[in-house]
């Protein structure tokens, strides 16, 4: 089994130290385990985010689990990766990041209009029409870029799945990820938390257009990676609807054969 959505005690809103993470996913039988916490932002305002780690804190980051991919080479493989949105004006500093630190990939998790300083949160329900268009626009025009390895929680936005006018944009992702041949994530947290997502609407629109889907654990606390059970439960679920099943995304090689918009 592998992982690549996990955080850590930086981003504000999980627990546990790096190594806990690693010897939880060892106890739940992951043979490769991703880390994928909420990428940093150089604000230009000085706005400091609740819910990210501090740019300065990048390098010691990538330094522990250096080591401590080290120390656990022949139990588990680790990859250094980052959540990241899709903010236009921070691409070219996200590209540099990532080719300054070495970090293995990259997956969507695009919770903000824009940016976090002043644009709204996708995450919240009641959201309009013209919010949906404007996600999936954006979701869009990241997953062209070709920096990141899979989307995660894509139907976060989804509320209305009674609304025509809402699947049809949704539908746009799932018809973008497969000329794409990209990943879409099967939520563990929010499946286990019996949040909106994953929406059975959206994995609908997934199988019929023969998506991929990867699924994340969005680990915030080590136990997480121990809980095989819920694990398992998704996986059926995946299966049973007809879906593909995959565990494998892209790492970066060279990361300036990537185009940033």
């Amino acid at each position: 089994m592998k992982n690549y959505h996990t955080h850590t005690y930086r981003c504000h809103h999980a627990i546990g130290r790096d190594e806990d993470y690693i010897l939880a996913a060892i106890d739940g039988g992951y043979t490769e385990l991703g880390f994928s916490d909420h990428s940093p932002w150089k604000y230009k305002s000085g706005y400091i985010s609740g819910m990210r780690m501090a740019y300065d804190q990048i390098g010691e980051y990538c330094s522990s689990l250096s080591k401590l991919r080290e120390k656990y080479k022949d139990r588990i493989s680790i990859k250094i990766g980052l959540e990241c949105e899709y903010f236009p004006s921070m691409m070219d500093d996200l590209k540099k990041m990532i080719k300054e630190y070495h970090i293995d990939y990259i997956i969507l998790g695009h919770h903000y209009d824009t940016t976090d300083e002043t644009g709204s949160y996708y995450g919240f329900p009641l959201k309009s029409y013209a919010s949906v268009k404007r996600y999936v626009s954006q979701v869009l025009i990241a997953m062209d870029t070709g920096l990141y390895s899979y989307v995660a929680h894509p139907d976060v936005i989804f509320y209305k799945e009674d609304s025509i006018r809402h699947l049809k944009e949704m539908e746009k992702i799932c018809i973008k990820a497969k000329q794409l041949d990209m990943p879409l994530e099967f939520n563990l947290l929010g499946f286990k938390a019996h949040r909106h997502y994953p929406s059975m609407a959206f994995l609908k629109l997934c199988a019929k257009h023969h998506n991929k889907i990867i699924i994340g654990c969005d680990a915030h606390e080590p136990n997480r990676l121990r809980d095989i059970e819920t694990y398992i439960k998704a996986k059926s679920l995946i299966l049973s609807m007809g879906l593909e099943f995959t565990e494998d995304i892209p790492f970066f090689t060279d990361i300036d054969e990537y185009k940033v918009f």
